[in-house]
């Protein structure tokens, strides 16, 4: 398999609990972050199947799922034949079997999948004839089919694994984010509100302004009427003035009511100022925060990310 950037294959060969080396394969690297890759390894090995013990290879799946990579390979294993796997105590065997990258007939496979502490371990016997295993010793073209077959479905768990972690820091990269463009539209809005409750406040003082012009105006015009209306005697003439003052009396009212509810709205808009001013200091802080907790989630999406990146380059 030759050599990867920041890292080394090799194989280890076991056979009926005896170790000898020979090809290698998967991937160690320097583990220097908690959540760094781990080495898939994969070997030559042996199983017992009801009371017979046969050839095997085996492969190591780290942190993945027992129930999620058991599933997957019955589903493989099932995968282009109408035969189903039998699994009888943890011992699963297929009969007619149809893995082109293997063998273009039918094989048998037995298997097994192990827990152990932070990784699974697969081991997997294929029988090309009756009592026919692949084997390295015997020479077998297979061999290398079975080994590349195992190892691809090992390394395709992990990347499942490996991606499902990406995923998850960059939802909470995404989640931050979000957190973080809806400060900034409450501290835009925070803005808009100082400056709409200043256009207001200006607006309604001008509208005093001129309410209060024309209470002056319509309160001389009041006493002015009713003056004039003491020295008058009975009749239409009296009767039009008086109809007249009612009409200032209106008017007085009008601007009264005007005033007041200027006076409502600059107390609104100033309260909003208020409130706004206050808040802006509290939203830049948490902004702040935010960048910072982006700044720290985004090295850490990019741990998994680059983990992700170097399993897929096994």
């Amino acid at each position: 398999f030759g050599y990867l950037e920041n890292s080394y294959v090799c194989v280890i060969n076991l056979k009926t609990m005896k170790i000898k080396f020979s090809i290698l394969f998967f991937l160690l690297l320097p583990f220097l972050a908690v959540n760094a890759q781990k080495p898939i390894i994969l070997g030559e090995d042996s199983i017992q199947i009801g009371k017979s013990v046969l050839p095997c290879l085996s492969v190591t799946i780290p942190e993945a799922d027992f129930d999620v990579v058991l599933k997957d390979w019955i589903k493989q294993l099932e995968s282009g034949t109408k035969s189903k796997v039998v699994n009888e105590n943890g011992e699963m065997s297929i009969f007619g079997a149809r893995i082109k990258k293997i063998d273009p007939g039918n094989i048998n496979v037995y298997s097994k999948l192990a827990k152990l502490d932070s990784e699974l371990q697969l081991f997997a016997s294929f029988e090309l004839k009756k009592d026919e295993y692949i084997e390295s010793a015997k020479g077998s073209p297979a061999f290398i089919s079975a080994q590349e077959f195992i190892k691809e479905f090992a390394k395709n768990k992990y990347i499942d694994v490996a991606k499902s972690q990406a995923d998850a820091e960059e939802k909470k990269l995404k989640d931050l984010q979000k957190e973080l463009s809806s400060l900034e539209k409450d501290k835009s809005k925070m803005h808009k509100s100082i400056q709409s409750g200043s256009s207001t406040i200006s607006s309604e003082n001008e509208n005093i302004t001129l309410q209060t012009n024309e209470l002056n105006t319509v309160n001389a015009s009041i006493m002015e009427q009713n003056r004039l209306l003491l020295t008058m005697e009975e009749g239409p003439a009296k009767d039009e003035l008086a109809k007249q003052i009612k009409e200032l009396e209106k008017r007085k009212k009008a601007a009264e009511r005007n005033i007041k509810k200027a006076e409502k709205k600059i107390g609104k808009a100033d309260t909003n100022i208020d409130r706004a001013t206050g808040d802006i200091p509290r939203n830049e802080r948490m902004q702040e925060k935010v960048k910072e907790q982006i700044a720290a989630q985004e090295a850490v999406y990019q741990e998994y990310a680059e983990k992700l990146k170097r399993i897929r380059a096994y």
